[in-house]
């Protein structure tokens, strides 16, 4: 019985030792990381407090970084102030719809470039790719003036448009997930009777979960943090919340109201961090698989 029961202590602080030792090697990356953290919760927090204080203890010095007194009322007037529900119900609709359709067409992009045979392909995909290094404000006026004459001002079909024409980056994504499909998978498709149409919808979309979740996560986030669009080509009744939360929370003298402002930033980011929340193991593993190509 002793013999036993010393093996056992033996195995135990060999196990106590081990992670002694790892704890000693590995104590540096966990202060840094630590440290990085705190330095990317700070402006949540900073945001978090700034919509729970009042006017004067925004102005007081020196900082007080926590109310005297919470100031619930500050989210009461982030939603009372403008008309809250309609500019979410345009936000929402318009994030949805480009990230189903941008999801898709890249989906579809990202197929073609991994496994349909075509001249100059790899060329094709190169100029695809450099389009991502293009700043947006390159592209600011030709835009306007196409969707101008086009008499597509004021509506949502730009974003329509945007959605079938694909996304450069997404279409990476998909392409290098699709590109680390088994050939077998394809051939034994092919051998019964299914064209391509058929072997992406019923066989590779199916195996990208994890991708589309991931696309669909990026370009709603793109859509619903957008500002820049929406001001540019949309009216004030069918902008996006963002556009109308950074014209709403102001008095009369067109001073802002920044812990109003404050408070609806965090009604504003709370449905992408519920989105992310529950799709994040999707999005992780998405991330992963395309980028071991």
């Amino acid at each position: 019985m002793e013999l036993p029961l010393q093996q056992a202590d033996g195995n135990r602080n060999l196990s106590i030792s081990n992670k002694l030792r790892r704890f000693s090697a590995n104590w540096p990356i966990g202060c840094v990381l630590l440290l990085l953290a705190l330095v990317f919760i700070t402006p949540f927090f900073w945001l978090v407090t700034t919509s729970l204080k009042s006017l004067g203890e925004l102005a007081a010095y020196p900082i007080r970084w926590f109310p005297a007194q919470a100031m619930w009322d500050n989210f009461v007037k982030a939603v009372t102030m403008i008309d809250y529900l309609h500019y979410t119900e345009n936000t929402l609709f318009l994030s949805t719809m480009y990230s189903l359709l941008v999801t898709i067409s890249s989906a579809l992009v990202g197929f073609a470039f991994a496994r349909l045979p075509g001249f100059g392909k790899n060329t094709l995909f190169i100029i695809m790719l450099a389009t991502i290094m293009l700043p947006q404000t390159l592209t600011v006026i030709p835009t306007y003036i196409l969707f101008a004459h086009l008499g597509l001002i004021d509506t949502y079909w730009p974003w329509f448009l945007w959605g079938l024409a694909s996304a450069p980056y997404l279409s990476f994504l998909f392409r290098q997930f699709f590109a680390g499909i088994p050939r077998e998978l394809e051939e034994a498709a092919v051998l019964d009777g299914y064209n391509y149409w058929s072997i992406f919808w019923r066989i590779f979309l199916p195996l990208s979960l994890p991708v589309l979740v991931t696309a669909f996560v990026l370009s709603f986030t793109w859509t619903w943090g957008d500002w820049f669009a929406p001001k540019l080509l949309l009216s004030q009744d069918s902008t996006t919340l963002g556009v109308a939360m950074s014209l709403g929370y102001n008095d009369a003298h067109n001073n802002v109201f920044t812990n109003v402002l404050a408070a609806g930033s965090i009604l504003y980011i709370t449905p992408v961090m519920v989105l992310f929340f529950f799709a994040q193991r999707f999005y992780v593993r998405g991330i992963v698989t395309t980028g071991m190509k």
